[in-house]
């Protein structure tokens, strides 16, 4: 299994030098950034300045979307932090979710990310591409030929089609195993009938990770399940709440939900919390003793899930990020 670890763009810029190099050197593959440009600060600067004292560590957006930023801008910005990391970087997309409500917009239809992500990658590899809205050809003449892994972040059915069909991996929010096997599954059978070759497609979990007593643990992550619960009652509004289109699990926590504050997009002071039981924030989390989290990433690792990607935002940076670098990166890459 792959770690990774998703900032904001909240941290100093020197404190988040030093937590991506921790990271590094604690075995970790991957370093993401929320793209929320008015909630956080632009997280490409970041990314840049990071990759500059580090060798081995990917970096990406998790997740970026159409409609944020025009495409060739996009692509130029992929490219040129692609050349900057020596190939070092991954594109993570979805709709758009917080860069785009907070500014009362919606999000961007599935024909549109699809696009997005297909263009993109063919500008970063050097191709002459066409699309919408841009009445000329593209093409980097400077281009290194850099093929970019695409990340499809989905939970919706029509969603996880499209990224069985055209990701490279898939990104889930969410820690809880089960779920992650059903969702990475429709996936995966998208794309075996679209005849895709899907032996080494990528299934990411992502979702905040603490140690501690769970009661403690639970407290600190609380956020999360809200910030799911937004993505999933969109789906449950469109498709029934008794529809076979999601697991029952999933659907069923947001029946008391009353709404959603993007002002507080992932935080814990969010005002709309009170629906969310522990028994639900422990299920999506990885959370407890090392031996918990231990013990709920083979779960993971067992329901298909290739990478856990830890939200970290819980003011213990450092220590989390040692716990996983001493006592559990290395327990699993042990054969249980």
């Amino acid at each position: 299994m792959e770690f990774g670890v998703c900032f904001k763009g909240e941290l100093s810029p020197k404190r988040l030098r030093r937590l991506v190099q921790q990271l590094e050197a604690g075995g970790f593959d991957y370093c993401w950034f929320y793209d929320s440009h008015i909630l956080w600060r632009d997280c490409y600067v970041a990314m840049a300045m990071c990759i500059e004292h580090t060798s081995r560590i990917r970096f990406g957006p998790c997740v970026t979307n159409p409609g944020v930023r025009e495409w060739s801008v996009a692509a130029s910005l992929f490219a040129a932090l692609a050349l900057q990391s020596e190939g070092r970087f991954d594109i993570g997309l979805g709709r758009g979710d917080s860069s785009l409500r907070v500014m009362g917009k919606r999000p961007a239809n599935l024909k549109s990310m699809v696009e997005f992500g297909q263009q993109v990658k063919a500008m970063v590899r050097g191709e002459e591409v066409t699309y919408p809205d841009c009445p000329s050809a593209v093409k980097f003449p400077w281009a290194a030929g850099h093929d970019l892994p695409l990340w499809i972040a989905a939970y919706g059915p029509k969603a996880l089609k499209s990224a069985g069909e055209y990701g490279d991996g898939l990104i889930l929010q969410i820690a809880e195993p089960e779920i992650c096997r059903w969702l990475a599954t429709q996936a995966r059978l998208a794309g075996q009938a679209r005849g895709r070759d899907m032996s080494n497609y990528r299934v990411m979990a992502a979702a905040p990770a603490f140690v501690g007593p769970m009661d403690v643990c639970i407290e600190k992550t609380r956020w999360f399940p809200a910030m799911v619960g937004n993505h999933i009652a969109e789906i449950v509004e469109r498709y029934g709440a008794d529809s076979d289109a999601l697991p029952r699990s999933l659907s069923a926590y947001v029946k008391n939900r009353r709404g959603y504050d993007y002002s507080k997009h992932g935080q814990s002071d969010n005002p709309y919390l009170d629906f969310i039981t522990p028994e639900v924030v422990e299920s999506f989390g990885v959370l407890g003793s090392v031996e918990q989290h231990v013990a709920k990433l083979r779960q993971l690792e067992a329901a298909g899930v290739t990478q856990f990607n830890i939200y970290l935002e819980n003011g213990d940076e450092e220590e989390l990020i040692a716990n996983y670098a001493e006592q559990i990166i290395p327990q699993l890459a042990e054969k249980p």
